[in-house]
This record gives C-alpha cells, structure tokens and sequence, in this order.
C-alpha cells in the first residue's frame, strides 16, 4: 500500500480558528498559527487552511494570516478562500502557500482551473469541492450536488460530473468535503468518497466527520482516499497526529514517516 497522508483542516474566519457542524453554527476555538505549529511539531504531513468566508464575503483571502502560519511550518501547505485569478492564486503562493485551493469561483468559471494549471502547474492546485447528499435523479445521478460560498449555495452540478470535470481541466487533486458528515465526528461519507475515488486518476483527499481513529482506518482503505483531512479530533485534544499515525502504521496503512 502506498503511504496514505494525514491532513490538518484549519477553518478561519476572521483570523481566528472556527469549527462549525454542517457548515453551521460556527464557533471560534483559538489561533491558527498556534495550532499549525503543534500540529507541524507532533509530525503532521500537509496543511491545509480555508478562509471560511471569503467567498460569501465576496473579498480576498487574509494573507497576513497566510504568512503567519507558514513561517511557523515546513510542510506542504495548501490554502483556499476567495480566490478568483490566477493574480490571486500567485498572492497566496509568494506568502508562503504551496498549494492553491480553488472552489466557489472555479464553479462559478470552471476556466479558472486550467488557467491556474497553466500558470503555476496542476501539482499545485487542488480542486476542493463542498457536496451535499440529495435523491438520486436525472440532474444528480451520482445522489449527490456541489454547494458552494461555504455551503449557502446549491448550484445544480451533480458531484460526480464536477470531479471528472475538474480532473479534465487539469487539477492535481480533490478534496471531496462532505456537508451532511462536517463536524459530526461520526465518521467520513465513504460511499461518496469511494465512488470519486475509483472514477479519477488524480488523488482524493476526504474530508468531513472524522471523529475517531477508525474513521480514517475505514475511509483509507474501503474509501480508498489517498489522504484524511482532520479537525475536531485534533482541535479539541481527544487526539494527537502522532498518535493517530502510530495506531494506523499499526494496523498496516502506513502513513507518510515524520519530516
């Protein structure tokens, strides 16, 4: 099996670090730079932080929080949040980011994603898609439709047809975000994970409920995610990175050795 990454989600609004469950009732719980570096100390292999309003906001992403958190970390580090150009997406990368997340506008103007591609390369933008579980009909087949500005707008894309989409204009991986599981902890949405996952090349990287250690055993091998993005397990101290990766190592999904 090939090493599978353990990824730290850090939600910001307003520069402080948010939680919310289902994308709602979102509540201030510290400092995001303080979190990055003890995340990035105990062993992690990627961060990656979301401006959780900037798109509803309808501004640009905080940069100064961008800068703060990559001085404390040296790990690949993937931001997203209102960005708009490719002038954006070079914004974040000469303030510390490696990695550009596109999501609303690139729904909005799915171009934005090879342009991206074409300016800075695929290895470096990730296509990070919000998805809400609906009835299984003509217009979403796979049961499942893309929701964007922070999960207050449905916008008729059935999931399945947009991560295709996105893979085609040239986005080096997805992160497959589920609304119904986000903050639930009761685990990842593995149907949805898993059915992306076999339908594209690139890698999957899951994201929403995660709660216990078994969440990301289930969702790396029978979703078969190339990585598990965390949160609340690791936000409010029920777990630490390295002990996560150690409990996996043991039960033979390998995680990536700490840098």
């Amino acid at each position: 099996m090939l090493s599978k990454r353990i990824i730290a989600c850090l939600d910001v609004r307003e520069g402080n670090l948010a939680k919310s469950v289902k994308f709602v009732d979102t509540k201030d719980i510290g400092d995001p730079v303080a979190k990055a570096k003890e995340y990035y100390l105990d062993g992690l292999d990627e961060l990656v932080m979301y401006d959780i309003t900037a798109s509803s906001d309808k501004r640009n992403i905080m940069l100064d929080v961008v800068e703060k958190v990559a001085e404390q970390i040296f790990i690949p580090f993937s931001v997203g949040g209102g960005i708009r150009s490719v002038e954006d997406a070079n914004k974040l990368l000469w303030s510390g980011a490696e990695k550009i997340n596109l999501n609303s506008a690139a729904v909005q103007r799915p171009e934005l994603i090879s342009e991206c591609t074409f300016a800075i390369g695929s290895q470096n933008i990730v296509l990070s898609m919000d998805i809400k579980k609906v009835e299984v009909n003509r217009d979403f087949p796979s049961g499942y439709e893309v929701v964007i500005n922070g999960g207050r707008t449905p916008v008729g894309i059935d999931a399945l047809f947009w991560a295709l989409k996105g893979e085609e204009l040239g986005a080096g991986e997805l992160v497959i975000n589920s609304i119904d599981a986000d903050g639930t902890r009761e685990g990842y949405e593995i149907n949805l994970t898993r059915m992306i996952a076999e339908a594209v090349s690139i890698p999957v990287i899951a994201s929403g409920g995660a709660g216990k250690p078994e969440h990301l055993l289930e969702v790396l091998t029978e979703g078969k995610a190339d990585a598990a993005l965390i949160a609340s397990m690791v936000h409010f101290g029920d777990y630490t990175v390295s002990g996560l990766k150690a409990w996996l190592d043991e039960r033979g999904v390998r995680a990536r050795k700490n840098w």
